[in-house]
Formats: structure tokens, sequence, C-alpha cells
């Protein structure tokens, strides 16, 4: 997975140095233009010649100054340093080919700028990303969070080395020492007690990822630690110290050179495949918040003249590995709708720890055209442009439904909820069992696919319209 998310990183910035060194080349070029009044400028022929060279120059040096390494700087001045350094070696060996092979005129008016243009612009496009990435990795909803559990000496390695880790994320929860030790007060990790409350710190810390680290001779039986993450549906790694453990599922790695075996728990898989379910995400989100402020003050006039109380109604649910967040929807009920919940719990539509009934009496006239047409949740795009919640994904739960949960349906949420998913499209007017809607969940997470989720959405379109049940 890091070294999958690594690639893409660096293919990106590779392509946008690219671009930014033909652009800021062309920038210097009108700049010269503008200096010199056309006498003392290159030939276009020529400046076509030197900016694809430097294209190629620049990236090829960079490369050479570690900055498409796997290994990030350790801050931002020894990579400027560096920058500047490769920058100004690249203009160096500019210069020197223009002289020998005798472009001329060849300006200092053209130089000086392409060189201060293309520096100032991959500075800034630099500190940008890395404010970015460190920003996100401190964000739950953005970050994948990893408990570390092993000895403290390989822990303090295994740390040392997911700092350097490029990622579109990752934050160390914690970590469990099998030999209780001692702590580990200089790395600034979250002692998480002992073994045995592995369980409970799974469900309660919103764990993506356990890295086994354990010695050569630990007694440690690594088996109901793995079954267990598997049943939750949360990854696992496994630092190898002559440990033999043969899985269909388990792939090799690495980070930072120290090899690993992962099992990926179904789902997503792949850091493509991320990336193109958050594009997906990102587009469908500013396109669905445009068309709620289109339909925002109709709405909100339908709503406050059917019914006291706020236009938009908010509610705690649980994201991806119990991640806790609000959940916005435009208001269906009346306004003390939670509190006659307790007295149609008997009432359910359906069997398990899910509340849903077909006439229930709390939801407003308004707001049964609002669920009718599925614009009551239109809000949800909201959630899913901060990173809460997917267009396409799991119903998000209730955290008094996951209170009440078997292990195994715990793997419904190793996923972010969606706005819509495969048991909204699979008639779930007719589904009253709640293991059912489990089993639709988890086939979606075994079976995921970028394709599967633009199948998923366009069956969505065809049931509001065809109004054959809320989204």
């Amino acid at each position: 997975m890091y070294q999958q998310q690594f690639y893409i990183i660096i293919n990106i910035l590779m392509a946008m140095d690219m671009f930014v060194t033909i652009l800021c080349g062309y920038g210097a070029y009108s700049l010269s233009l503008e200096m010199t009044q056309d006498t003392l400028i290159m030939s276009w022929y020529d400046f076509v010649g030197i900016v694809l060279f430097m294209m190629f120059l620049n990236n090829f040096i960079l490369g050479r100054f570690g900055f498409y390494s796997e290994k990030r700087f350790s801050n931002n001045w020894i990579m400027l340093k560096n920058l500047i350094i490769a920058l100004t070696l690249s203009h160096v060996l500019l210069m020197t080919l223009a002289i020998m092979i005798g472009i001329n005129p060849f300006p200092r008016s053209f130089v000086l700028p392409y060189f201060l243009f293309t520096m100032s612009s991959l500075m800034i496009i630099r500190l940008i990303l890395h404010a970015y990435f460190d920003r996100r990795s401190l964000t739950p909803s953005n970050s994948r969070q990893i408990l570390l559990v092993g000895s403290l000496s390989r822990i303090r390695e295994i740390k040392e080395q997911l700092d350097k880790q490029p990622s579109w994320g990752h934050q160390i929860s914690g970590y469990l020492d099998e030999g209780n030790d001692g702590a580990l007060n200089d790395y600034k990790m979250k002692n998480m007690g002992k073994l045995s409350n592995f369980n409970n710190i799974l469900k309660d810390y919103g764990i993506d990822e356990v890295v086994f680290v354990l010695p050569k001779d630990s007694t440690v039986e690594l088996r109901p630690f793995i079954e267990k993450c598997h049943k939750l549906g949360v990854s696992i790694r496994i630092v190898p110290a002559m440990f033999d453990f043969k899985h269909p599922a388990m792939q090799g790695g690495h980070i930072q050179g120290i090899p690993t075996l992962s099992y990926q728990t179904g789902g997503i898989a792949s850091a493509s495949g991320f990336l193109y379910k958050r594009i997906l995400d990102i587009i469908a989100g500013v396109g669905g918040l445009i068309i709620l402020m289109l339909i925002y003050p109709v709405i909100a006039i339908a709503i406050k003249l059917d019914s006291p109380g706020n236009v938009i109604f908010k509610q705690v649910r649980v994201g991806q590995n119990n991640r806790r967040f609000n959940l916005y929807k435009f208001r269906t009920m009346i306004q003390d709708a939670e509190l006659k919940k307790r007295e149609l719990l008997t009432k359910s539509d359906m069997q398990g720890p899910i509340f849903k009934m077909e006439n229930d009496p709390r939801i407003t006239k308004v707001g049964k055209f609002l669920r009718k047409t599925s614009l009551d949740e239109f809000p949800q795009f909201i959630n899913v442009l901060k990173g809460e919640m997917s267009l396409v994904g799991t119903r998000p739960p209730t955290p008094d439904e996951v209170e009440k949960y078997e292990d195994w349906h715990r793997r419904r949420i190793s996923m972010k909820p969606g706005i819509t998913g495969l048991w909204q499209v699979s008639g779930r007017n007719k589904i009253s069992d709640f293991n059912k809607v489990v089993e639709l969940d988890l086939k979606y997470i075994d079976n995921w696919s970028f394709w599967a989720d633009i199948m998923i959405i366009l069956k969505t379109v065809w049931v509001v319209l065809a109004r054959k049940g809320a989204i």
C-alpha cells in the first residue's frame, strides 16, 4: 500500500515539475521580450529546445538530489537547500550547453528570470504539499490510524521509518509492548497497555491497520490476533522475524526497506483505488454541494412552514472503523423525533440492531416528499467533501446500533460509509433481516472495484427517478 501510494505521489510530482519548468520558461521568455524589445532574444526554435531540455534535465537532477526518493527530507530547510543546489546546477549546465552549441543571443534577461521563476515555483509547490500531507495526517477522517505491536526496540525502529514514509496520510495511534518493558517517552506515542486489551483497543480507537513487529524470541501466538483483525475488518502488516505464516491473501511489501507481510481484509486494496474513489467523491461532492445551494432556499421554506425546528438535521453516526462524525440531512421528522424513537423501537420492521419503520409517525408531510425523492440526502455531500463519507459505501450506523453489533457485523464499518450503496439499490424496502443487510455490505466490501461504484451510482439514479424507494 505505502509503496503504491509513493509511486502515485512521485508520478504526480514529476508531472507537476515538468509542467512548472515549461510554464516558467514561457514566463521568462515573455519577460525577456518585454525587457529587450525583441532585439537580444533567442529564436523561438532555440527557446522550445531549451525548455524541453530543461524539462528532462530538472527532473533528472531533482531525482539525483532525493526529491523523488521514498525518504522525506528531515526538515524543510534541508529540502530548500537541496532544491537551490539542484536548480543552480541544472541552469549552469544549461548555460554551458548554450555556449557549446552556439545559441546566440542567449540573454541574461531570460536565464535569470527562468532560474528565479522555477526555483520559487518548485519551492512553493513542495512547501504546500508538505504542509498538506502533514496536516492531513493529523485528521483522523483522512489518515490511516496505525497500532504497533511488538518489542520496544523494534517498535522504535519501525516508528522512525514510518515517519519518513511518504503517503496520503498515516498516523501512529499508539503501541502495545508485548514484553511490558517500559515506555517510549521520547517518541510521543501512546502506550495503550497490554496485549490483553487488544480487542477493545481496535474497537475504541478507530484502528485501520496493525503492524506486528515482534522479535525473534517472542512467545506471542499471532493467529488469534490476526483472526480478530480479519473479523473486525482491520488490515494487518507483519514485519518478519523468522516468522512463517502462509496465507493466500498475504502480500509482500516494505517500509523503507524493512520487509513486511500485509493482509488486506477486502475493500480497496490498492493506492490507485483509493485515489480514483476519492477523485470521484470530490467531483460528486462539489456537484452535490452546488445543487444543495440551489435547492436549499426552497426546501428550507417548505420545512419551516410544515413544522417547527431546524432545517438541517445533525446526528452522530459511526464512520470507518468506529470514527464518530456528524451526519447532515434535511430534517424530515418532527422536532423531538429522537425522544419518540424509544416508544417505537418495538415496532421496527427490521430484525437486528437497526431501526426502520415503513409508516413512521414522526415523519412530516414535507419529510415524506423529501425521502421519496431522496432530496433529504443532499446535505451529506458536505460529509463527502470533508472525507467522513464516500459517495458509495455502506449505511452509516448510529452509535447505539454499533454497540449491539456482533464482531462479524463490525466489518461493515471497515470502509467509509456512503450516501448510496449496494443495499440501497438492491430493494432495501424488501429486506427485513439486518444480517442480510450486513451480507450485502460485506459483498460490496470484498468485491469492491471502481466500476462497481459507477454501476451502483447509475442504479441509484434509476431507483430515484423510478421512485422505487428512498436512497
